[in-house]
C-alpha cells in the first residue's frame, strides 16, 4: 500500500480514502493554471465587482482572481496549490464522492488557508443550477479561474471499482457538459483550464469552439525528449485573444531526473 499522504512545503495531502491518489496531472495543472491572471486588473460590472470574503472592496488588481472553482477536486490537492499561488481568492472544490469531499475538507482545514478553502459535494450540473439560483450556500455567481483535471476516457471499458469509475470515466459528466457549464460559470475575463490526454486535444478543442470558449494557451506535455507528447494542458476564456500561445513541456531530462523546466514549475511545491 502506498504512502497516505503527500507533503509539499506549505502543505500536506492526505488521499488514502480517494479513488484517485497525488499525481503529476494534478501537480501540473496546479502549478501551471492561471499563469498570467495575478495583476491582471478584471473590468468594472455587477460580475467582477463582487469581493470576497475577508477581503476588501478596493483590493485592487493583485486580488485577481477573486474566485476559483476546482471540478473534480479529490483530496483538494489543485485547490490547495491554488490557494497558495493566489492568496487573494478564496477557492471552492466540487466532487461527486462522499469520501473524496470529506478528506478534501479535513486537508483543507490543516492547511495554512482554511478560510478561503471549501469543500462541495455536488455533481457540476448540480452546483451549476444551486449556483444560478443562488442556492449553493454562499457560493459566488461566477468564477475568475475554473480548473479540472476531468476523468479520462468516454469510450474505454469501465473499471469494476465503481469509485475509481467515477474518477477515470465520464459517465456523469461528458467533456461537452464540463466545457458548456464552466463557460456559463466564467466572468466576462476568467479563464478555464485543464489537462487530458494528447489524444484528447482535437477533440476538446473543437467542443470548447462550440462552448464559444476561446483558446488562449496550449502546453504539450513530454514524458521525455524523445517522446510523444503524453498531456496537454489548455486554458480557454470568454474573451479571444489574438495568437494562442502554443508552447511545451518536457518532464525528464534524458538522465532520467526532473527536467529544469519541470522543476521551475513546481519549485514552490515540491519538498525537492
Amino acid at each position: 500500500m502506498g504512502n497516505p499522504y503527500f507533503r509539499f512545503k506549505q502543505f500536506t495531502v492526505w488521499h488514502d480514502r480517494c479513488a484517485m491518489k497525488v499525481g503529476t496531472d494534478g501537480v501540473l495543472l496546479g502549478a501551471w493554471a492561471g499563469q498570467g491572471l495575478r495583476g491582471k486588473i478584471p473590468p468594472s460590472g455587477p460580475e467582477t465587482s463582487k469581493t470576497s470574503p475577508g477581503t476588501s472592496s478596493d483590493a485592487g488588481p493583485e486580488a485577481f482572481p477573486r474566485t476559483i472553482l476546482d471540478i473534480g477536486t479529490g483530496s483538494g490537492l489543485v485547490a490547495l496549490m491554488l490557494a497558495q499561488r493566489f492568496p487573494g481568492a478564496q477557492v471552492t472544490g466540487i466532487d461527486i464522492d462522499e469520501a473524496a469531499i470529506a478528506q478534501a475538507r479535513e486537508n483543507f482545514a490543516g492547511s495554512p488557508w482554511p478560510d478561503r478553502l471549501r469543500a462541495v459535494r455536488q455533481s457540476l450540473q448540480e452546483f451549476c443550477r444551486s449556483t444560478v439560483t443562488g442556492t449553493a450556500g454562499g457560493s459566488f455567481p461566477r468564477f475568475d479561474l475554473i480548473v479540472s483535471n476531468p476523468p479520462f476516457y468516454d469510450t474505454t471499458l469501465t473499471n469494476p471499482d465503481p469509485v475509481r469509475t467515477a474518477a477515470r470515466h465520464t459517465g456523469g459528466l461528458t467533456h461537452e457538459e464540463l466545457l458548456l457549464l464552466s463557460a456559463s460559470l466564467l466572468t466576462p475575463q476568467g479563464v478555464f483550464s485543464l489537462i487530458i490526454p494528447s489524444e484528447s486535444g482535437k477533440s476538446i478543442l473543437r467542443l470548447a469552439e462550440r462552448s464559444r470558449l476561446h483558446l488562449h494557451r496550449l502546453t504539450r506535455v513530454y514524458s521525455k525528449p524523445s517522446s510523444r507528447p503524453r498531456r496537454i494542458l489548455a486554458s480557454f476564456g470568454r474573451q479571444p485573444v489574438s495568437s494562442p500561445v502554443e508552447d511545451t513541456l518536457t518532464l525528464t531530462g534524458t538522465d532520467g531526473t526532473r527536467s529544469p523546466e519541470h522543476i521551475r514549475l513546481t519549485q514552490d511545491f515540491y519538498l525537492t
